[in-house]
């Protein structure tokens, strides 16, 4: 029989994950600590750190590492991409990308050489609001 080995589902990291799946801002980890303060008064940022690796290594929230030192975190896990303003440091979700493309990608990609079990394309530059200024 096979055991599986899966971490129990705690209060913190529902809230962590639910918190999470609210805002689209890709907040980093100390920003995700702040919002479930709220929920949570006595929650610690280590608490909030373990629980997102644990949430990462089972695929729930997806890490997006901008910068050496901060990482921001994501809710939406399936293949989508980024914006990151090299300004402002916002990073924003690309929806209008057809979702067929992305599978059209992962097969070029593939090309019988490969097996891709997902992709990551990022874009840099301005945003609309610090292009304006």
């Amino acid at each position: 029989m096979k055991v599986e080995n899966r971490k129990r589902e705690t209060k913190q990291r529902r809230i962590i994950l639910d918190e999470l799946a609210k805002v689209k801002s890709h907040p980093s980890a100390d920003a995700l600590y702040r919002m479930c303060r709220r929920k949570i008064p006595n929650i610690s940022l280590g608490t909030v750190y373990r629980n997102l690796n644990l949430l990462k290594d089972e695929g729930k929230v997806l890490e997006l590492a901008y910068g050496k030192y901060i990482c921001h975190y994501d809710a939406t896990v399936e293949n989508h991409y980024h914006f990151y303003c090299l300004e402002c440091k916002k990073i924003f979700d690309i929806d209008e990308i057809d979702r067929g493309d992305l599978y059209r990608l992962d097969k070029k990609a593939a090309a019988g050489k490969f097996q891709v079990k997902y992709h990551r394309v990022d874009f840099y530059g301005c945003c609309q609001e610090c292009k304006s200024n």
